[in-house]
């Protein structure tokens, strides 16, 4: 997706979760604001292009796998398919703590949300250094057999067809490479969500931004 713009000037980007049943009047808001808007159907999604040089993409949460939205036009298809209560497997970690959990339509049907400590990188040297990197090593893996022993705790209870990464990628990966979770490693997974802590509430947030639409908008540069 392209920004349109005035040399030297620096268009803005953000990103919102929008759910299948709200989407298109999130669509009708964005036309007004924008002087209307024509859509293109791409490779990446559903691309909103304002009257005003202001573009939104549209991705859907998951693909259709042999089951499309019904509409009559592209954006109620989008809707629609966005809004299928699909289940999904959310696993995030970073070196705080973790959130697990399956949801559905937003919801968290199983969640597990924990705390865990890794040491942040230290610019000291020589043989406290080597202490320090050796101990670090030690909680990251202790970390993630923690939370791979807790994802299989939540995950056993609710059977669901993609996997949801988020939080810190390489922990992400570390934990879905865990041999306790084997069979969930080899599900699909959706795209990545750049979380906070994962405490309670982002993993409730997680839940719903995982079923909704991804939207990135990107405003003309002024």
């Amino acid at each position: 997706m392209h920004a349109p713009g005035h040399s030297g000037a620096q268009s803005s980007v953000r990103t919102a979760f929008v759910s299948g049943p709200r989407l298109p009047g999130w669509a009708e808001r964005f036309g007004t604001s924008h002087g209307g808007y024509r859509l293109q159907d791409g490779d990446d999604g559903l691309l909103l292009v304002a009257a005003d040089g202001a573009e939104a993409l549209l991705q859907a949460p998951w693909p259709a796998d042999g089951r499309p939205g019904r509409g009559t036009g592209p954006l109620e298809r989008l809707a629609a398919l966005a809004s299928q209560p699909r289940r999904l497997g959310l696993l995030l970690v970073r070196r705080g703590g973790y959130g697990i959990g399956v949801a559905s339509e937003g919801v968290l049907l199983a969640s597990k949300a924990g705390t865990r400590y890794v040491q942040s990188r230290t610019a000291a040297g020589g043989q406290s250094q080597k202490r320090f990197a050796r101990r670090r090593s030690n909680q990251a893996d202790a970390l993630v057999g923690a939370v791979a022993q807790q994802a299989v705790e939540v995950f056993r209870g609710a059977a669901f067809e993609y996997v949801v990464p988020g939080g810190d990628r390489t922990l992400a990966d570390l934990v879905l490479a865990e041999p306790l979770l084997r069979g969930y490693a080899r599900l699909p997974r959706l795209a990545y969500l750049d979380v906070a802590e994962p405490r309670t509430a982002v993993l409730k947030k997680a839940a719903a931004d995982a079923c909704s639409v991804r939207v990135t908008v990107t405003d003309p540069a002024g």
